[in-house]
């Protein structure tokens, strides 16, 4: 099982503040993961106080693709949690990597690696905008957490099959309309940067579900 908590989105929960941007924090109840940072640290500092999470206690960041809206709070995590790992594309910018490996241990990701146990990265998908997205695989099938889906639903859901099942996908779904990829999911939870969202709505109602900053999803194989 894992404990999904959405800390940054475009909209929030009551309690919380909603930005432009994404980010995810992941529990395995071995160790807490970050996906992506949003674009303002500090909101998202105190978003994680809200739900008392100290940065601290982040073992591993995610960062999905190098956009202002998904590493601008970088900075403060870097400062915040010294000793974390950080899983960035490859194709980031050199200038990027190597301001990170100034203030933590940076893995380039290229290819599809096993980033915590039974969390696996795509690897960079995608042309013009490369973009990792991460898998969790249960017992009964797969989540899948993208960050905005530059790469196209396609890509993404091949690149996840390789672990079985997919039953449901997070995050920001940007303007893809292969709607008959979702078919067969239990869970459409689309958020920031989901063009098609209103649509998605009306074709899977009873499986839909808006992202917001605040919103905590426990993810098992039943």
């Amino acid at each position: 099982m894992f404990r999904l908590t959405v800390l940054y989105d475009n909209e929030a929960c009551p309690g919380f503040t909603g930005s432009w941007g994404f980010s995810a924090l992941i529990e395995t109840g071995k160790e807490t993961l970050l996906f992506d940072t949003g674009w303002d640290g500090i909101l998202l500092q105190k978003n994680m106080e809200k739900i008392g999470i100290n940065p601290a206690c982040i073992s591993k960041l995610v960062l999905s693709h190098q956009h202002w809206d998904h590493i601008g709070g970088l900075p403060e995590i870097l400062c915040a949690n010294p000793e974390i790992t950080v899983y960035g594309p490859s194709s980031f910018s050199e200038n990027l990597k190597k301001e990170i490996k100034k203030r933590a241990t940076l893995i380039e990701v290229k290819e599809a690696i096993e980033i915590s146990d039974s969390i696996w990265s795509t690897g960079e998908l995608g042309d013009k905008i490369k973009e990792q997205s991460l898998v969790l695989s249960t017992e009964k099938g797969s989540y899948v957490l993208t960050g905005c889906a530059h790469p196209g639903i396609d890509a993404i859901m091949d690149a996840a099959l390789c672990h079985g099942k997919i039953k449901g996908i997070l995050g920001g779904l940007h303007d893809s309309d292969r709607f008959e990829r979702l078919e067969e999911m239990e869970l459409i939870a689309a958020g920031h940067c989901t063009a098609q969202k209103e649509k998605i709505k009306e074709f899977f109602p009873s499986k839909f579900m808006e992202i917001r900053a605040g919103l905590r999803l426990e993810l098992t194989g039943y």
